[in-house]
């Protein structure tokens, strides 16, 4: 097919086509004329000189195209194909004509395999996982076709910014769903009944006026203690439960609680909970007669109330009979922090890891041992300073010579 465009110029946003669809005219010069000169000049030389009829009105378009017809029959010069068709088509239009779009030639390294495997930097790969870009729709720019970093950013700004519903002809970009630890970012999840009554504590627990105390304890004996005994199934959270325990029997007063504001009880019974995380909430297991029960098994039944915690098998007397609370981060290597008192008891202790520190011996001398920080949070209504000082010395001196644990 053979297409001659013809513009206006005088009739503004209309162009106008005339086809001769089985046409074929070689013009081997480059010449365009006005209507008059084309009916002045003969068709049989003129149509190999001319390539286009330029017209100004509608009347001219259409006597251009008659011209055309009866140019190329009458024509005893070389045969040309008879024209079967002369169609005229106005278009309205106040856009010029779309540019075409040149078809996406994708260049892949020729480690692809064909495009089966992806070919990028490593740094190109990471910055693609963090960004939740799926690589295998980006041209590289690296060498031989390689995706490298600068091909990823531009990629995750531009699916972000693609409308719903565009029509885009480049490689798509899938962007994956922000998901974190099995949680969509952004959703509005309601309480659990485990984290409801969690709430319902903490919020009661601001009643309570409380009051913190800090203290350094060496753990190098403790710690030679625990190699020796970890064998034989003892746990550190044992230890210090067993410790903890030990202690309080020389300071029943850090175990007594106040529920009514009115008075305080002494409790007969050193039942150490601990806290412990579990998938939603968080749960206390409770060591029962902590200070009467030995080390071995104590460890054991830690390691029962842990199973049953995060089965959530717990007996309601296993997690809500505690009269101190331990909280432990140390395993994590926070060195300190605090604790929230759990309602109806009197001090909660949270533990720091054991780290090298440098330390001044009481005849000067400057030596390295492992040292952990432990903060006491207590109801100040029936606890004083004074008490959990002494409480934290006698602690300390369990710890740092730990003999009496394994009895």
């Amino acid at each position: 097919m053979f297409n001659i465009l013809i513009r206006l110029d005088n009739v503004p946003s209309l162009h106008s086509l005339i086809t001769f669809p089985s046409v074929l005219l070689p013009l081997p010069n480059s010449k365009s004329h006005s209507l008059q000169q084309w009916r002045n000049r003969s068709p049989l030389t003129e149509s190999r000189s001319s390539i286009a009829i330029l017209a100004e009105s509608e009347a001219e378009i259409a006597a251009a195209a008659a011209t055309a017809t009866a140019a190329i029959s009458s024509s005893t010069g070389p045969t040309w194909a008879p024209v079967q068709e002369v169609r005229i088509e106005s278009v309205t239009n106040s856009s010029p004509p779309a540019t075409a779009v040149a078809e996406t030639v994708i260049s892949r390294h020729e480690a692809s395999e064909g495009g089966k495997r992806v070919v990028a930097t490593p740094y190109a790969k990471k910055l693609g996982k963090e960004l939740g870009v799926d690589l295998r729709g980006i041209v590289g720019s690296g060498p031989d076709g390689r995706i490298v970093a600068k091909d990823v950013e531009p990629a995750a700004v531009a699916s972000v910014k693609t409308p719903v519903g565009a029509n885009v002809s480049a490689p798509a970009v899938v962007v994956a769903e922000r998901n974190v630890g099995g949680v969509e970012l952004g959703s509005n999840v309601g309480f659990t009944t485990m984290q409801n009554a969690v709430n319902r504590n903490m919020v009661e627990s601001l009643s309570v006026p409380t009051f913190r105390v800090g203290y350094s304890i060496t753990t190098d004996a403790l710690d030679a203690l625990y190699k020796k005994i970890k064998s034989k199934g003892v746990t550190m959270t044992a230890l210090l439960a067993k410790a903890t325990a030990l202690a309080l029997v020389k300071h029943p007063v850090v175990i007594s609680s106040c529920r009514d504001g009115k008075s305080f009880t002494y409790n007969s019974s050193i039942n150490i909970a601990v806290a412990v995380a579990i998938d939603g909430g968080l749960l206390t297991p409770v060591l029962q007669d902590a200070d009467k029960v030995d080390i071995y098994s104590l460890s054991r039944k830690w390691k029962e109330l842990v199973d049953k915690a995060r089965n959530k098998q717990l007996q309601p007397h296993e997690y809500n009979s505690g009269t101190f609370t331990l909280s432990n981060l140390g395993m994590f290597g926070v060195d300190r922090f605090d604790a929230i008192l759990p309602p109806g008891t009197g001090a909660i202790m949270a533990v720091g890891a054991s780290q090298p520190t440098v330390v001044a011996s009481k005849d000067g001398r400057i030596g390295l041992k492992n040292q952990m920080q432990v903060n006491v949070t207590a109801d100040h209504r029936v606890i004083y300073g004074a008490d959990l000082a002494a409480f934290l010395q006698t602690l300390a001196q369990i710890i740092e010579d730990p003999k009496d644990l394994t009895f």
